[in-house]
């Protein structure tokens, strides 16, 4: 009978501790897959389909619309960059109240409404019918632009810890390259449908981001600490007079020497993507469909802009980062404005692609470093307010002297100089050094 006893209550200890070994064997395969995959990753995903939308659909896509718009408008160069330009004011309109307007709603809750605004607008252009209406619209558009990208870039110092804030960053910013790639190819298809087809191609715009808006809906979440998660990566403190970001007071110098990189970047990049297939129609002589092939190796070629340089940035440092990429985007602005022809321009293109996303994938990681995540949004958007004064002046600058000058080669030689005092700039950046916790 005793024997019975302790058998009954041996199989029960037994079942018991098979049923606590099977709970902590589960909950150590749960934690395994955790250290494997992050959420955050999803928010990355979802990121890139954000910039996809807003700045690579909303914006760079305007590239390859341009030269049909234009004849079918009966626009002028300067009238081509006032467009742009415009865009760019409302994308800085935006920024002024980003931050405020994130407190308001949220994160996740201002790139829907954003990506929205985008699409609707977007679509609107198609059924517009002159200079007036398309200006007004694609200001709206760019309002859209920097409502949903400011916030998403701030999402990834909340997601990430500075080790792998860059490369984060990084495949989030690709998202403007999977779109050049796509416009490469799809706008020249769609523009020759039909008579006025870029109609048609604003149509499909509108449709592609509001589907990307309902996307971006259900996965973004404001913080990791939403779904009881905390930050990915090991966590670092970036130390400035012994003091790491949460303790020290914002260091305004270094915010303004941000912002004045960031100024050259809008400047003379955006020249770049807006008037670069013009130039290869007319005055390379090459055909939409072949400019819109070279279109989309930019877009290709930048895939990996962000995350190579963005990573390089987190392993050598933000100051040599971005000397790197302004010294390669230099000699990309040179080739063209020389005039250069074969082997040239295909470096030209190449060199601008692999570069092309890399700026702002560095700028939101040292942003990061210097003031916390807790300010990232904050600051972030007022050296984006800075970036946008670069943005409206470049296009329509580089398109004045374009109608003076019967071409775009002085636009780009000055777009050359302007970097090459960036890389000087960066060399004068002081930012402060890690150590991890």
């Amino acid at each position: 009978m005793v024997l019975r006893i302790h058998s009954i209550h041996l199989i029960l200890g037994f079942k018991a501790w098979n049923k606590e070994g099977l709970r902590f064997m589960s909950e150590v395969a749960v934690e395994k897959r955790n250290q494997r995959f992050h959420y955050g990753w999803l928010v990355v995903a979802a990121g890139c389909l954000c910039i996809f939308a807003c700045l690579g659909l909303g914006r760079f896509a305007i590239g390859m619309l341009l030269p049909a718009m234009g004849k079918s408008l009966g626009l002028t160069y300067s009238q081509m960059g006032l467009i742009s330009t415009f865009n760019f004011f409302g994308y800085l309109l935006a920024v002024l109240v980003s931050g405020r307007m994130q407190a308001l709603l949220g994160a996740r809750k201002l790139i829907f409404l954003a990506l929205l605004i985008i699409s609707i607008s977007a679509a609107l252009i198609g059924l517009a019918k002159g200079i007036l209406s398309i200006t007004l619209l694609y200001t709206i558009t760019g309002i859209g632009s920097g409502a949903a990208n400011v916030p998403m870039m701030g999402l990834v110092a909340s997601w990430f810890t500075s080790r792998l804030r860059g490369r984060a960053a990084g495949f989030v910013v690709i998202g403007s390259g999977f779109a050049i790639l796509l416009s490469g190819y799809i706008i020249p298809l769609l523009n020759g449908l039909r008579v006025e087809g870029w109609r048609l191609s604003w149509f499909c715009l509108g449709g592609t981001v509001f589907i990307i808006a309902l996307i971006c809906w259900f996965v973004l979440r404001d913080k990791p600490q939403d779904i009881g998660l905390e930050k990915v990566g090991k966590q670092q403190v970036l130390v400035e007079n012994g003091l790491p970001p949460v303790f020290r007071p914002l260091n305004k110098k270094a915010i303004l020497h941000c912002g004045a990189i960031y100024f050259i970047f809008g400047f003379t990049y955006v020249i770049y993507a807006t008037f670069i297939v013009t130039v290869l129609v007319n005055e390379y002589g090459f055909t939409e469909k072949v400019a819109g092939t070279f279109w989309s190796w930019v877009g290709l070629l930048s895939l990996a802009s962000g995350p190579v340089f963005g990573t390089l940035s987190d392993r050598l440092g933000r100051r040599a980062g971005l000397m790197i990429v302004f010294s390669i985007q230099t000699l990309s602005y040179l080739l063209v404005g020389l005039q250069l022809q074969g082997v040239a321009l295909a470096l030209s293109i190449g060199c601008f692609g692999i570069v092309a996303w890399s700026i702002p994938s560095i700028m939101i990681a040292l942003v990061g470093d210097l003031v916390g995540s807790q300010n990232t949004v904050r600051v972030f958007g007022s050296i984006t307010f800075v970036f946008g004064l670069g943005q409206i002046s470049g296009p329509y600058l580089a398109g004045l002297m374009a109608e003076k000058t019967g071409n775009f080669s002085t636009s780009f030689l000055m777009a050359a100089c302007m970097t090459i005092l960036a890389v000087f700039i960066s060399s004068r950046l002081k930012v402060p050094t890690a150590h991890n916790t």
